[in-house]
């Protein structure tokens, strides 16, 4: 067996870095197959545990080391245990050749296997490239740390192929994956924050705890501006709903920031909390934000974990360039994800939910578990000016300039009468509850409390 060194890269000192005390147990013998497997407990919960050796071959992956991933992957599938998995390496082992290529091919089907059923996360702490970079693609949360490098082909042969050149940072880093693919879902600022953030992940997932309705209601009128037309940013909000003595992490905050994403507790209990952010394009839906959001989705339901949306969105953002990158086709997703999803999933209207982005944000059409609504929310096709330029587009084009706005304005306070507004949504069913801000806490908790405890029965592909 390799004796373990002092090289920062060696798979032991890793493992030892995450699990609670140090100790674990080898599920197969260290050999010098580039890939260790061992049982431990992070935060008080069971795991297995895989990891690449760097110090062999930059932790490039053979048969045999191929092997020793799906023996981790079989005893988690079996214990139904959570699987951590910290790579750093070169991909498939050439000396290997395409031997090494079905091995990854098990690997994959493994991860493939296992997804919904048991908690995947991978922490990435080095370059990890070819096979290597598709294994942290397939499982459920990707941490990547400043090191951290995910790509299919390196930038020697990048520069080969295509005669650009470009590093090995740029091309893979966390610069690359902060905004522009969406790959990995945490960034973190350096090694030891993302060794704790895989910690906290492991916690959110494998010790879910039950919901404790009785919470602490807070005014959270304070969080959201009165005005429909001012930009705001949601994250206090959403730390306010949250138990402020449990640490939340929020996932993709960089990629389609219009959406945010975070799992954290309320009454003591694992959430997802997913919400639209004015302070980006005003929280409209765009065709990233709606992938970004299904997966969110698909990831809660598969392991159980209610999901709180709340909504402030005016619509889908329009335009041609929207509309070639999917906005149709990725928003269904979105769609198809709420309404196959069985666990608890309540929604709170906040200041508006117009349109097709209405119908996306869980509403009850969907299968909501419960809606709830500020006494001043609007719910519409569209906003009562925009609508009434619409309907009343003959009248309005005959009126002088001076008097076109005010007319604007009344008619568009007698389309919210007609049309808009909490009291019309409750009585069509689309809300069941007004609430007001000081009781949104506990209005949120006890829902999801006196839901069924449910938990999807699908895969969680990437998407």
């Amino acid at each position: 067996m390799p004796p373990t060194s002092h090289d920062p890269r060696d798979p032991i000192s890793r493992i030892k870095r995450l699990v609670d005390d140090g100790s674990f147990e080898f599920l197969v013998p260290r050999t010098e197959c580039g890939m260790l497997a061992v049982t431990g407990s992070v935060k008080g919960c069971k795991v297995v545990i895989f990891a690449s050796d760097a110090t062999i071959k930059s932790g490039a992956l053979g048969t045999e080391g191929s092997k020793v991933i799906v023996t981790a992957y079989k005893s988690a599938m079996d214990a139904q245990l959570p699987i951590i998995g910290i790579w750093h390496s070169g991909g498939a082992r050439l000396s290997d050749g395409v031997a090494s290529l079905d091995a990854f091919g098990e690997v994959f089907q493994s991860m493939i296997s296992a997804s919904g059923r048991i908690p995947q996360l991978s922490l990435v702490l080095g370059p990890t490239a070819g096979g290597g970079a598709y294994g942290p693609a397939l499982t459920d949360v990707v941490v990547l740390a400043p090191e951290g490098r995910i790509f299919v082909t390196g930038p020697d042969v990048v520069k080969s192929v295509t005669g650009e050149d470009i590093d090995m940072a740029l091309l893979g880093g966390p610069e690359a994956h902060r905004k522009n693919s969406g790959l990995a879902h945490v960034i973190a600022p350096s090694e030891e924050e993302a060794f704790e953030d895989i910690r906290y992940l492991t916690s959110l997932f494998a010790n879910q705890a039950v919901m404790n309705p009785a919470v602490e209601d807070i005014d959270l009128a304070q969080f959201v501006p009165p005005s429909s037309v001012r930009t705001y940013e949601v994250h206090p909000l959403v730390d306010a709903i949250l138990d402020k003595d449990a640490e939340h992490i929020e996932l993709l905050s960089m990629w389609a920031p219009n959406m945010t994403t975070i799992l954290g507790r309320l009454g003591g209990a694992t959430v997802g909390v997913l919400a639209n952010n004015p302070s980006h394009i005003a929280g409209v839906l765009d065709a990233a934000a709606g992938e970004k959001a299904a997966r969110f989705v698909r990831t809660c339901d598969a392991f159980g974990i209610p999901l709180i949306v709340i909504a402030d969105v005016q619509g889908f953002l329009p335009g041609a360039g929207q509309e070639w990158e999917g906005a149709v086709r990725r928003g269904a997703k979105l769609l198809h994800a709420f309404g196959e999803a069985v666990v608890p999933r309540v929604t709170l209207i906040t200041r508006r939910a117009y349109g097709g982005a209405y119908v996306a944000m869980n509403s009850k059409s969907l299968g909501a578990t419960r809606v709830f609504a500020w006494p001043e929310a609007e719910v519409s096709v569209m906003g009562a000016v925009a609508a009434v330029r619409v309907l009343h587009r003959r009248l309005l084009a005959d009126l002088p300039e001076e008097q076109r706005e005010l007319m604007e304005l009344e008619l568009a306070a007698e389309h919210e009468k007609v049309s808009g507004g909490v009291a019309k949504a409750i009585e069509i069913g689309a809300v069941d509850e007004m609430i007001t801000p000081a009781q949104t806490r506990s209005a949120l908790a006890k829902a999801i409390a006196n839901a069924p405890r449910r938990r999807g029965s699908h895969g969680n592909i990437p998407l």
